[in-house]
């Protein structure tokens, strides 16, 4: 069974996906025998009512039933309201954590307004999630190009809050191996599989971050969640290391909190 740190619901606001219906997006998951899925909304990159995207996230992840859907709300630190937000999602709806859009929100990882939501939900035991990228930059809309977030800042930031747990999210090989590196051992930084691609990706990130940072992810259904499951299959991986990268590890991030 699979846990999938990296799925979205809603509809992505450029194109129609296939699994966008919640129904369809269960069935596929079950399908792919995934067992856990952690579940932002698409709606959080471009909506102002983050509240009202919060609510209705932890209500369709409540509707899904069998705990299969665990969801990660939406912060953007540029509106007013942001630290209602995450107490909401704390305390209101129970989420383990929060998913961050810095490049679709109007900020940078050294912009003061970053480190002080970091603070505030390292302080609350939340889980961060950071997304790198959400579509190639070669096939965005030409009237809303989104370039992908700048990571340089990153390791000085988390190692000033022991406390935090980051996810990255749609990292590429754009993040050099040594950068990756460098994260993993500024604090307790975890990296997903859904846009490293190539020969021996895996095993490369492995080597750079050891196996207990690694993490399933599919950014299902903008991405097809078969493709992620085939990295595995086609990865030179011990059963140990497969266990621990489709579940022990996120196990671990969750108990955590």
């Amino acid at each position: 069974m699979i846990t999938d740190v990296n799925v979205n619901l809603s509809r992505w606001p450029f194109r129609r996906t296939p699994c966008d219906e919640l129904p369809k997006l269960i069935e596929r998951l079950k399908r792919c025998d995934v067992a856990q899925a952690w579940a932002g909304s698409l709606d959080g990159l471009l909506h102002r009512d983050i509240g009202g995207v919060n609510a209705r996230l932890a209500r369709e992840c409540a509707e899904a039933g069998a705990n299969i859907l665990v969801p990660f709300g939406s912060v953007n630190p540029t509106l007013p309201d942001w630290r209602d937000d995450i107490r909401r999602c704390h305390e209101d709806y129970r989420m383990p954590g929060i998913r961050l859009h810095p490049n679709y929100h109007g900020y940078k990882l050294d912009d003061p307004l970053f480190a002080e939501l970091i603070a505030a939900a390292a302080e609350r035991g939340l889980l961060v999630q950071l997304a790198v990228r959400m579509d190639d930059t070669r096939v965005q809309h030409p009237l809303m190009p989104v370039p992908d977030v700048e990571l340089k800042p990153l390791a000085e930031i988390v190692a000033k809050w022991p406390k935090l747990r980051l996810v990255v999210l749609n990292s590429t090989r754009a993040l050099a191996m040594p950068a990756a590196a460098a994260l993993s051992k500024a604090g307790d930084v975890s990296f997903e599989i859904a846009m490293w691609e190539g020969v021996g990706g895996i095993e490369n990130l492995i080597e750079a971050v050891s196996v207990e940072r690694v993490l399933f992810g599919s950014h299902f259904p903008l991405f097809n969640l078969e493709s992620a499951v085939l990295k595995l299959r086609e990865s030179v991986l011990t059963d140990t290391q497969l266990a621990a990268i489709t579940r022990e590890n996120a196990r671990r991030l969750l108990q955590a909190g």
